[in-house]
């Protein structure tokens, strides 16, 4: 098990992306949340099996087709063994 923190940049507000990646990880079993952030950006916190993670982050570059994905910066971090389910935050 792993858990990443994922920012993505570019034009990933306004088009879908907190949709796109909450079907992405609930498809996969994905745990964690995705939310946008003031400054433009999205932020993912994703926790899963290092396999699905990959696959996972695969699909965050390619976003939905109105996004553009021009960045993403992966650090990992430590498991929540209390995550259990994957969220949109506002």
């Amino acid at each position: 098990m792993e858990a990443y923190v994922v920012f993505l940049s570019g034009r990933v507000q306004g088009v879908g992306f907190r949709w796109f990646t909450e079907r992405e990880a609930r498809a996969r079993d994905v745990c964690g949340y995705v939310r946008n952030l003031p400054d433009g950006r999205v932020e993912v916190l994703a926790q899963a099996d290092t396999a699905t993670l990959a696959m996972f982050c695969e699909r965050l570059r390619e976003g939905p087709r109105a996004s553009r994905v021009e960045e993403m910066e992966t650090m990992t971090i430590a498991v929540d063994p209390e995550l259990s389910s994957f969220i949109v935050r506002f």
